[in-house]
C-alpha cells in the first residue's frame, strides 16, 4: 500500500495499518480462514482504501477549484474597484507572492482590500450624490425651478463606473460655479431690493407691494421660503427700478416747478419765515443731485399735494394784493437807485402805475415783471458802476475833510491848549494830507469814468448828470477859489505893506476891532474824548463863496442842472475867502484916519 502526507502521518498511518492488519491476520487464522479466503478480504479491503482515496482527492480537487475560482473573483472586483475609484496601486503583497502562497492565504489577503474599496466606493458615491444634489437644487433656483437641460442632466448623471478624484473635482469645480453663480444672483437681488426699497421711501410708496409684483419670495414672511434668483425675478426688479427712477425724475421735476412758483410767491408776497419754513424739507431737496436724494417720503404724493395747495393759496392771495407788491417793489427799486444814485425809470413811477393798474390796461404781473427786470437791470449796473462809486465816496471824504480843515484854519483858539486841541492837530495834518491829493483823485475818477464810458458805451450819471461834467466843474471851480485864494494873498500882503507904513509915519500899529458879533460859530462839535472837532460844512470856501459842485450838491437838484450852471457862469468870480473877523479888520484900518486912535 502507498501512503501520502506528511513524513511523520505517513509513519503513524503505517503503524496503525500494519498493527491492525497482523491483527486482523491472527484474528483470520484463529477463524481458520484459508489463505486465498485471506487474499481476496485484502485485496478488497485494499479496493476500499482506494476508494476513500479517491473520493478525498475529488472533494480536495473541488475545494480547491472554488478557492480559485473565489480568488479570481475576489482579484477582479479590485481591478474594477480600482478602476472605479482611480486607484493605481493597492498596498498588497498578492502580486510579489503570488506564486509561493496558498489560495487560502491569497483570499484572506485580498478580501479586506476589497471590503476597504468596497466602503470606500460606498462613501465616494455619497459625495456624488450630495454634490448632484446640491446642483440640483442651485440649478433649479436659478432656472426658476424648472426641468434641468438635457446638458445639466447628462453631465450630473452619477456612472458608479467612474468614481474618480479627478471625476469628483469635476462635480465640485462646476458645484462651486454654481454656489458663485447663486451668491453673485443673491448679491444682486438684494441690491436691487435695496435700491427699490430707498426709492419706495423716497417716493413714499408701499415696498412690499412694490416686489411683490416682481416676486413673491422678495418680501415673504416664511423663513424656509428661499429668495427667487431666477433670471425672470432680477429682469423683474431692474424694470421696477427703472420705473420708480422715472417716477422719482418726473416728481423732482414737478416739484421744481412748485417750488419755483413758491419762491416767486413768497418774494411777491413777503411771506414770514415761519410760513416758509413749513416747507424747508422741499425746497432743502432742490440742491441735491437724484441719487443724493434719500430722506423718506420727501417725493411722496401727500407732500407733492401740500406744495401744490400752498401754490395755489398764494395764487388766490397774489391777486388780491397785487397792486401793493407793484408799489412795494417800485419803492424797492427806488431804493436801489437812490443807492447807487442812478435815476429810476419814469416808465414804472407809482402815479403812472396806479393808473395803469386801476385802469385796467396793464395786466398787474406784468407791470410787477417790468419793474423786477428794472430791478435787476439796476442791481447789474451798481456791480460796475462799484469801483468808480467807491472812487467817488473817497473824494467826497476827501472834500468833507477840506471843508473841517478851512473851519479850523479860521479858528483863531485852535492853538489854544485846551481840551483835545492835539487831537484836532494830528487830524488837521492828516486833512491837510488828503486834500494834497483831491487834484489827483478827481483826475484820476474822470479817467476811470471814461474808461467805463468807453466799454459800456453809455454815459456815467450820477442822479441824472454826467459825472464827467460834475468833475469838470468842480475842477473849473476849484482853479477859481484857488485863483482867488492867490488874489487874497495878494491883497493881505497890500494891507500888511499899508500898515508897516502907517506905523512908520505915525509910530504905532492900530490894533484891528474884534468884534464877537460879527464871527460866526466855529462850527466844532464835541467827540468821544470830549475834545471839540470842527463840523463839516458843505460850505468848501468859507462864508463868502458858494458851494463846490459834486455830486452830493447835485443830489436833488437833477432838474435843475443846467440852471444852476448858468447862475454859476453869471456870478462873478472876483470874490474872496476872507473872513468876516478879518474884512473888518482890514476896513478898519483903511477907513480911519491918520492918528485916530484903535477902536477896542
Amino acid at each position: 500500500m502507498l501512503t501520502i502526507g506528511s513524513p511523520t502521518t505517513s509513519l503513524l498511518t503505517s503503524t496503525s495499518c500494519n498493527t491492525l492488519l497482523r491483527e486482523l491476520q491472527q484474528i483470520w487464522t484463529d477463524i481458520g480462514e484459508s489463505e486465498a479466503e485471506k487474499d481476496r478480504m485484502l485485496l478488497e479491503l485494499e479496493r476500499e482504501c482506494l476508494e476513500v482515496y479517491r473520493r478525498k482527492v475529488e472533494e480536495a480537487a473541488n475545494s480547491k477549484a472554488r478557492l480559485h475560482q473565489s480568488v479570481a473573483a475576489k482579484e477582479a472586483e479590485l481591478a474594477t474597484l480600482m478602476a472605479a475609484l482611480g486607484e493605481l496601486s493597492v498596498h498588497s503583497p498578492i502580486q510579489t507572492e503570488k506564486r509561493t502562497r496558498s489560495l487560502k492565504q491569497k483570499l484572506a489577503s485580498v478580501t479586506p482590500v476589497v471590503e476597504e474599496l468596497r466602503m470606500k466606493k460606498e462613501e465616494r458615491i455619497k459625495q456624488f450624490a450630495e454634490i448632484k444634489s446640491q446642483v440640483e437644487k442651485i440649478s433649479s433656483e436659478i432656472s426658476e425651478y424648472n426641468n434641468l437641460s438635457n446638458t445639466l442632466s447628462t453631465n450630473l448623471t452619477l456612472d458608479e463606473q467612474d468614481l474618480s478624484l479627478r471625476k469628483l473635482g469635476e462635480y465640485q469645480t462646476h458645484l462651486r460655479s454654481l454656489q458663485k453663480e447663486k451668491s453673485d444672483r443673491l448679491h444682486k437681488v438684494f441690491e436691487y431690493v435695496n435700491e427699490v426699497h430707498s426709492l419706495c421711501g423716497v417716493l413714499g410708496l408701499d415696498f412690499g407691494k412694490t416686489v411683490s409684483g416682481v416676486h413673491p419670495s422678495l418680501h415673504g414672511t416664511q423663513q424656509e421660503q428661499s429668495t427667487n434668483i431666477s433670471n425672470s425675478t432680477l429682469e423683474g426688479l431692474e424694470q421696477a427700478i427703472l420705473t420708480l427712477k422715472s417716477e422719482r425724475k418726473a416728481r423732482i421735476q414737478k416739484l421744481k416747478d412748485i417750488a419755483a412758483s413758491l419762491f416767486e410767491l413768497w418774494n411777491l408776497m413777503d411771506s414770514p419765515t415761519e410760513e416758509k419754513n413749513k416747507f424747508s424739507r422741499i425746497t432743502s431737496v432742490l440742491g441735491f443731485a437724484e441719487s443724493e436724494i434719500i430722506e423718506p417720503g420727501v417725493l411722496s404724493s401727500e407732500i407733492i399735494e401740500q406744495a401744490s395747495a400752498e401754490v395755489e393759496r398764494l395764487a388766490k392771495l397774489k391777486a388780491s394784493r397785487m397792486k401793493e407788491l407793484v408799489m412795494k417793489r417800485r419803492s424797492e427799486l427806488e431804493d436801489v437807485c437812490k443807492m447807487t444814485h442812478i435815476e429810476p425809470d419814469t416808465s414804472t413811477n407809482p402815479e403812472k402805475s396806479t393808473a395803469l393798474i386801476d385802469s385796467g390796461l396793464v395786466d398787474p404781473s406784468e407791470l410787477l415783471a417790468n419793474i423786477e427786470a428794472q430791478i435787476v437791470i439796476v442791481k447789474e449796473e451798481a456791480i460796475s458802476r462799484k469801483e468808480i462809486m467807491d472812487r467817488i465816496d473817497r473824494w467826497l471824504s476827501a472834500c468833507e475833510e477840506e471843508n473841517w480843515l478851512e473851519d479850523y484854519n479860521q479858528d483863531t483858539n485852535r492853538y489854544n491848549a485846551g481840551r483835545g486841541a492835539h487831537l484836532n492837530l494830528k487830524r488837521a495834518e492828516r486833512a491837510r494830507v488828503t486834500v494834497s491829493k483831491i487834484s489827483a483823485m478827481v483826475d484820476n475818477l474822470i479817467h476811470k469814468t471814461l474808461a467805463w464810458e468807453d466799454e459800456k458805451k453809455m454815459l456815467f450819471l450820477y442822479d441824472g448828470v454826467r459825472l464827467v461834467s460834475i468833475l469838470e466843474d468842480y475842477k473849473l471851480t476849484r482853479q477859481q477859489r484857488e485863483e482867488e485864494k492867490r488874489r487874497y494873498r495878494d491883497q493881505k500882503k497890500l494891507q500888511d505893506l499899508l500898515l508897516t507904513e502907517k506905523e512908520a509915519m505915525y509910530g504905532s500899529r492900530p490894533s484891528p476891532r474884534k468884534t464877537n458879533s460879527f464871527r460866526k460859530p466855529n462850527g466844532y462839535r464835541a467827540n468821544g474824548n470830549g475834545s471839540m472837532t470842527p463840523t463839516p460844512r458843505r460850505n468848501s470856501f468859507g462864508g463868502a463863496t458858494p458851494e463846490l459842485l459834486t455830486p452830493r450838491s447835485y443830489s436833488g437838484r437833477q432838474n435843475g442842472y443846467f440852471k444852476e450852471m448858468k447862475r454859476l457862469s453869471t456870478a462873478p468870480l472876483n470874490f474872496v475867502a476872507i473872513s468876516k473877523e478879518e474884512t473888518i479888520s482890514f476896513a478898519s484900518v483903511c477907513g480911519s484916519e491918520p492918528g485916530s486912535p484903535p477902536q477896542g
